[in-house]
């Protein structure tokens, strides 16, 4: 097995599932209680700025109890430069044998700008040690293949008209399968073949809710309506816990950048965030940021750094709950 492996991808529960699979296949029958080392943004957090020090550290630590040790690092889009990456790059030179290393390129809530790619340093030293990034995206031409690969990996089997209403339900967004065959899962069980009337009830009505539907709620201190609004995002659009924290974490993105930027309408808020087509979610933004003030947007950003951390196995709550407590804690702001 490579020293380390590194993924990547703009869809959170695509890039979330891909990790969990090579965790698991990296801890194999070691207990994850005492062998894997999970860090997120606010680990790399020292003093006044960000360190890839303690994942270097913690990677460099040898295994207690067990015989060997998975590191696992999320949100590393913020070192986005060689010197950022050195201690990194210094160890993958001469890493512990015993540290399985993975890596996630994806940006933590506290980064307000787009996440930039690997640097070209450690790009160079992964390809010296023949180690490619993961890109865990699936476009149109290869959702088809996607999907097929998924139900095999776990069990399921499904009739042609099966397969057929299920892809057609999914149309672009093929990350709401990871709900929905998890539901299937746990009603039937795998090996069974299963048609259009075993799947259907699964669908749910998918009728897209708005993401300012949740916004705007949350903004109006309307604590019902805001978790009834999550939970017809969960239930009726089989939308991922964490695709929904992902889209709240852009929406606050805006906010926050938009703190004392020399703008003076939507469009050029618009031009400043790098937002194209439709001017609706910087409109929303820009509303939304004057009401709650850069006190507020600040404290935001922790609940939803405490939630992204909550999602990925920091609290034995599960996903659903987690989110209904940061949209409630979100609209008490």
């Amino acid at each position: 097995m490579a020293i380390v492996r590194v993924f990547s991808g703009t869809d959170p529960v695509l890039l979330d599932k891909a990790v969990r699979d090579a965790v698991k296949a990296a801890l194999g029958d070691e207990s994850a209680d005492f062998a894997l080392a999970e860090l997120t943004e606010s680990d790399y957090h020292i003093d006044d700025g960000y360190s890839i020090a303690p994942l270097v550290d913690a990677a460099q630590t040898p295994p207690m109890l067990t015989d060997r040790r998975v590191v696992l690092g999320h949100h590393l889009a913020r070192f986005s430069t060689g010197d950022t990456v050195e201690p990194l790059v210094a160890y993958l030179n001469n890493p512990l044998d015993t540290t399985q290393l993975i890596l996630v390129w994806s940006r933590g809530p506290a980064l307000n700008k787009r996440s930039a790619g690997l640097p070209k340093k450690l790009n160079e030293t992964l390809k010296a040690l023949g180690v490619s990034v993961t890109k865990t995206d699936v476009n149109q031409r290869e959702s088809g293949a996607w999907i097929d690969q998924q139900l095999a990996d776990i069990g399921l089997t499904l009739d042609n008209q099966a397969r057929r209403l299920l892809g057609d339900h999914l149309g672009d967004n093929v990350n709401r399968l990871v709900g929905i065959a998890r539901s299937l899962l746990a009603a039937h069980g795998p090996g069974k073949r299963l048609g259009v009337d075993e799947i259907a009830p699964y669908l749910g009505s998918a009728g897209d809710v708005p993401p300012w539907d949740l916004t705007d709620a949350i903004a109006n201190g309307d604590i019902p309506a805001s978790l009834r609004t999550c939970r017809r995002m969960v239930h009726g659009g089989e939308r991922h816990a964490l695709a929904i924290l992902a889209s709240l974490t852009n929406h606050y993105a805006r906010m926050a950048s938009l703190d004392g930027a020399p703008v003076s309408g939507e469009k050029d808020a618009a031009a400043f965030l790098g937002v194209k087509g439709s001017t609706y979610p910087v409109k929303k933004a820009m509303q939304q940021a004057r009401k709650m003030g850069p006190g507020n947007v600040k404290r935001a950003w922790g609940l939803l750094a405490e939630a992204d951390l909550d999602l990925r196995g920091g609290t034995a709550a599960d996903s659903e709950q987690v989110l209904e407590v940061l949209i409630a804690r979100l609209a008490r702001l």
